[in-house]
């Protein structure tokens, strides 16, 4: 069974960085691509950032780019995101998630990953 347990959400203020962690627990992660998912209130989930199996390939939604950054650490079954200039509109619950993927690249959609975290609850106040 495939665990993944996020952490390192809470408040901040406009301007100010997070750093979000998900442990993956079950299965082999290096051979897992992830991504970071979010969703505001009232909203979709959408992709932010994701990463494909070997940590090569990545994506960010331009809405983040240049501002996140999404690392895979295949020795700690471990996958971040480092959140700096955060605005109010990074307002959201954060999920990370995993597939096994048929492709060496990184995957974007919601229904193209089968495990999912909790969520972290990010807010950031002006």
């Amino acid at each position: 069974q495939v665990r993944l347990v996020e952490s390192g959400g809470g408040p901040v203020q406009a301007g100010g960085s997070l750093t979000l962690s998900c442990v993956v627990s079950g299965g082999t992660f290096g051979t897992y691509a992830m991504g970071w998912f979010r969703q505001a209130l009232g909203k979709e989930r959408e992709c932010v950032a994701a990463v494909n199996w070997n940590g090569g390939t990545t994506y960010y939604a331009a809405s983040v780019e240049g501002r996140f950054t999404i690392a895979k650490d295949n020795a700690k079954n471990t996958v971040s995101l480092q959140m700096d200039s955060l605005k109010r509109d990074d307002t959201a619950v954060y999920y990370c998630a995993a597939v096994l993927p048929r492709h060496s690249r990184y995957y974007t959609e919601v229904d193209e990953y089968p495990y999912w975290g909790q969520g972290t609850q990010v807010t950031v106040s002006s």
